[in-house]
């Protein structure tokens, strides 16, 4: 078990020092020589950097020591390590890559955002979905959320939002708007490396031919259901809800299923950040 655990761990290592490399490349052949910036951190280094003559890799591991230690002392050891891992290895990388020949040019801005967008996207997607991190904000951001009434993604919007009026003091207004679309574009492939394209939803099913719903779905799209005993808040009869889990792919399959056997069905339909054990595996209906 030991054995398998540190081939685990050794893993994890490569994948975050990979994903690390990846976004550092984005950074100096990308974003940083048409001064585009990041977000959280990240963009307060790439600023600190332009303004101060400091190696970006010094200023990147320097400004995410303290929030390392919050995630240590909040999430746990292994977090801690691995986004040591991570932000250690963007800093070398920075500096390694700092050289490198940009592979656009500032006539190309709609390419520098997206190209950008997606390598810090796929680079830090990467590193996530392996337990480390390579921006502080977002650990600052979950802190803050214990204490104010606010979510994580709205923390960490306010934070950047201060982040790229500076930067367009620094670069320009044009280039702090190309700085806020790119670190959109990121966000979203953060999201699809860590979720998967097939992204799952939970479906709720209340119809009184439940049953006969319930096999359709089994036998037309493979997927399991569950049913569960309700009670109408109205009618104060009892009910049968019926749930499962598809992805997103298959939500338009499903709706046709219901509507053709109960067009008066109550659906919800809920996004699912993951989705693990039982038996989550799409039956062969061939």
């Amino acid at each position: 078990m030991k054995k398998n655990k540190s081939f685990e761990h050794i893993g994890r290592f490569i994948m975050i020092v990979i994903g690390a490399v990846i976004a550092a490349y984005g950074l100096e052949a990308v974003l940083i020589p048409n001064e585009v910036i990041d977000g959280g951190v990240t963009g307060i280094s790439i600023m600190g950097a332009y303004l101060f003559d400091i190696p970006l890799g010094i200023l990147l591991f320097v400004l995410n020591i303290p929030f390392v230690y919050l995630g240590y002392k909040q999430v746990g050891k292994t977090f801690a390590l691995m986004s040591i891992a991570g932000i250690a290895s963007l800093s070398i990388a920075t500096v390694l890559l700092h050289d490198v020949k940009p592979i656009l040019g500032p006539q190309d801005p709609l390419l520098i955002v997206l190209s950008g967008g997606m390598l810090l996207g796929v680079g830090i997607g990467i590193v996530l979905r392996n337990g480390g991190a390579l921006d502080g904000s977002e650990v600052l951001a979950v802190l803050l959320s214990r204490k104010i009434p606010f979510s994580v993604g709205d923390i960490i919007l306010f934070i950047n939002a201060f982040i790229f009026i500076g930067a367009s003091f620094i670069y320009g207004l044009e280039s702090a708007l190309y700085s806020a679309l790119t670190y959109y574009i990121a966000k979203n492939v953060i999201d699809i490396i860590q979720v998967g394209l097939e992204k799952s939803k939970s479906v709720k099913i209340i119809s009184n031919q439940s049953q006969e719903i319930g096999d359709a779905i089994q036998a037309r799209l493979g997927r399991g259901v569950t049913y569960s005993q309700g009670r109408g808040g109205f009618s104060n009869e009892a009910t049968e809800i019926l749930t499962c889990v598809i992805n997103r792919m298959e939500e338009t399959k499903l709706l046709s299923i219901i509507k053709d056997i109960d067009d008066s069905a109550f659906i919800v339909i809920s996004d699912v950040s993951e989705v693990r054990g039982g038996n989550f595996k799409k039956r062969d209906i061939h």
